[in-house]
C-alpha cells in the first residue's frame, strides 16, 4: 500500500514552527544566505533536457527559456507578445500565412547576429520528421518558411492554425543557421553553450545536483537580468526542499507543499504567492484501448465517483480547482453543462457501472510521479483509490520516475495515469495533444472521434471569442459523451522566496520566470 510518508508531514511541521535544530544537519542549521548576485532557484523533478523542442518536463522548461527565444513569447500573464519579433505577425486574410519582421539588437551566446536565415534553419530542422522531435507535431501544418529579406521571414500553413504562435514560447527555440548540424542533439540537450539569445548563458550542468547559467551581457534586452549567475537546483523531497529556503541556502522553490504552503510564506524572511493556471490539469490519462477503460459507460462510472471539491479543498487546499472537463471553471470556454454531465454523483456512478461490461467491479493499475511534478499527486490517488473502492472498483497504485511515467503515456502502456499536465493556457492544447491522432500523447488515451477532430479544426480556423466558446463547448460536450480522459481540476501556479528578492512574479504558465528577478 502507498502512503504519504509521515516523516515529511512533520518536517514540515517542525520547519514551520521553528524547530528545525533537530531536523537538520548542522551544514544547513548554520548555513547563511547567498552572496552576490546569484540567483538560486529549486524544481521538484529531474530535468529530461534543456532543448525545448524535445521538453516533456513543463516544471524543466525553465531551463530552455533561460537559453532560448522565440519570436513571440506567451508571457507570465498569459499575454501574445514579440519576442524576437518586432511585433506579433501580419495575418493573410485566408489565415494561412504569417510574415514576421525580426529585432535588429539580437545576436546569439557565440557572438553572431541573428538573421531570418537563422528562423528559417531552426523551423525546417524542426519540421524534419528524420530528427523526431517530440515537440514536432504541434507545427506540422507549417508547409514553408521563407526569407523574404535578413530580418523578415514568412511561414505558409496547410489550414488555418492559430494556436501555433502560443506553442512557441514553450516547446520551440531559435537557434544558429548549421548548429544542429555542427554539435549534434545531445549537445543542445545537456550543454547548449553558444547557441541561444535569452538572458542566460549555459555553464554546467551537474546531474542530479544543479545547472547553471552566466549572465548574457550582450542581452537584447538592456539591463537584464539583474544577477551574475543563475543555479537551478534539483530536489525532490518536499521537506528539503523548504529546508534550502528557511536556511538561506536557496532564493525561491517551485511545488511548495499545499498543506503548509499558506504557513509557511507568513514565516521570517519568506515570502510567496499563487495564482490560477489556465492550463495546468490534474489529468487521469485513460487507455480507452484497454479494458477496463474500453467501456464508455465504465469510464463514465470513474469519472462520476471522485469527489473533485474535496480533493481540491482538503487534498490540495485551494491549489487545486475543481473541473471534470478540459477546460478551468475561470476559463472562458468552460461548458458547465458538460461539466456536470462528468462531475461527482456517487449514486450515478453505481448505475453507470452497473450498465458497463465490468457491473460486477474491475481492477486497474494507476500510474502515478514518484517525485512532485507541480503538485505531489501522491496524495490525490490515494484518495481517488478510497473513493473507487466504494462503487467496488479496485485502484493499483504504480509508482514511477517522472521520465518513465511520461513515456508509457506516450506509448499507450499504461491503464490508467495521473499526473498534472501543463499546457500554456490556450483551450485547445490539452484536447489536441491528448485526443486528437498523431499527437505526442495520443497514445495516452487512444481515441479518435472525427467529429470532434473536425470540431477542433473549426475552432483553429475561427477568432471571433463568441464562436471559438460555442466550438470550444461542444468540444467538452463530446468530452462528456465519451469521457476518453479523466479530468480532476486545474492548479494554481504556487512559489515561496525569501523576501530579500525583488520583482518576483509568479507565472500564470508555472514555469518560473527568473529574467527579471532582482538578487
Amino acid at each position: 500500500m502507498l502512503t504519504v510518508p509521515t516523516n515529511r508531514r512533520a518536517f514540515l511541521a517542525a520547519a514551520a514552527g521553528g524547530a528545525l535544530g533537530g531536523l537538520l544537519p548542522a551544514s544547513l542549521l548554520h548555513a547563511q544566505p547567498n552572496n552576490g548576485k546569484t540567483l538560486t532557484i529549486v524544481l521538484p523533478s529531474n530535468p529530461i533536457t534543456i532543448d525545448p523542442i524535445n521538453q516533456l518536463n513543463h516544471d524543466a522548461m525553465v531551463l530552455g527559456q533561460t537559453v532560448f527565444e522565440n519570436l513571440v513569447e506567451y508571457d507570465v500573464d498569459g499575454v501574445l507578445k514579440p519576442q524576437l519579433a518586432k511585433a506579433l505577425p501580419v495575418i493573410s486574410a485566408d489565415k494561412k500565412t504569417y510574415t514576421f519582421e525580426l529585432r535588429d539588437d539580437v545576436t546569439f551566446h557565440n557572438g553572431k547576429k541573428m538573421t531570418a536565415e537563422d528562423v528559417k534553419y531552426s523551423f525546417d530542422y524542426l519540421l524534419d520528421p528524420a530528427n523526431k522531435a517530440a515537440r514536432r507535431s504541434l507545427f506540422t501544418r507549417i508547409t514553408k518558411v521563407t526569407v523574404l529579406d535578413p530580418l523578415k521571414v514568412q511561414f505558409e500553413l496547410s489550414e488555418p492554425y492559430g494556436p501555433w504562435l502560443y506553442f512557441l514560447t514553450k516547446y520551440m527555440g531559435i537557434y544558429p543557421a548549421g548548429s544542429r548540424k555542427e554539435h549534434g542533439d545531445d549537445y543542445f540537450k545537456s550543454k547548449p553553450a553558444g547557441v541561444g539569445t535569452g538572458f542566460g548563458v549555459f555553464e554546467e550542468w551537474k546531474p542530479n545536483d544543479y545547472i547553471s547559467f552566466k549572465k548574457n551581457p550582450t542581452y537584447w534586452r538592456k539591463g537584464l537580468p539583474h544577477w551574475d549567475r543563475l543555479v537551478v537546483k534539483m530536489i525532490p523531497e518536499d521537506a528539503t526542499r523548504v529546508a534550502y529556503l528557511l536556511t538561506g541556502q536557496v532564493d525561491l522553490i517551485s511545488a511548495p507543499p499545499p498543506r503548509e504552503f499558506s504557513r509557511l510564506k507568513t514565516m521570517p524572511g519568506i515570502t510567496g504567492a499563487s495564482r490560477p493556471t489556465l492550463g495546468g490539469a490534474l489529468l487521469m490519462y485513460t487507455n480507452n484501448l484497454k479494458a477496463p477503460f474500453d467501456d464508455v459507460n465504465f469510464r463514465k462510472a470513474v469519472s462520476a465517483a471522485i469527489d473533485r471539491k474535496t480533493i481540491g479543498e482538503k487534498v490540495y487546499y485551494g491549489l487545486l480547482d475543481p473541473s471534470a472537463v478540459p477546460a478551468p471553471a475561470r476559463g472562458w470556454w468552460f461548458n458547465a453543462e458538460a461539466d456536470k454531465e462528468l462531475g461527482f454523483d456517487l449514486d450515478k456512478a453505481k448505475a453507470l457501472l452497473a450498465k458497463s461490461k465490468y457491473a460486477t467491479g474491475a481492477e486497474f493499475d494507476l500510474s502515478i510521479q514518484a517525485e512532485p511534478y507541480l503538485l505531489d499527486t501522491k496524495d490525490a490517488a490515494i484518495f481517488v483509490q478510497a473513493q473507487l473502492a466504494k462503487i467496488g472498483i479496485k485502484v493499483n497504485l504504480k509508482v514511477y520516475e517522472f521520465s518513465v511515467l511520461i513515456q508509457q503515456a506516450i506509448r499507450g502502456e499504461h491503464q490508467a495515469a495521473l499526473q498534472v499536465f501543463m499546457s500554456p493556457g490556450e483551450p485547445s492544447y490539452i484536447m489536441q495533444v491528448c485526443l486528437t491522432p498523431e499527437q505526442v500523447l495520443s497514445k495516452s488515451t487512444g481515441y479518435n472521434n472525427p467529429e470532434f477532430n473536425q470540431t477542433l479544426a473549426a475552432a483553429f480556423a475561427e477568432t471571433e471569442e463568441a464562436k471559438l466558446k460555442e466550438l470550444y463547448g461542444k468540444l467538452q460536450m463530446l468530452a462528456a459523451r465519451d469521457a476518453p480522459i479523466g479530468v480532476l481540476g486545474y492548479v494554481h501556479a504556487s512559489n515561496l522566496w525569501r523576501q530579500a528578492l525583488q520583482d518576483v512574479k509568479v507565472n500564470q504558465g508555472l514555469t518560473i520566470a527568473p529574467g527579471e528577478i532582482k538578487v
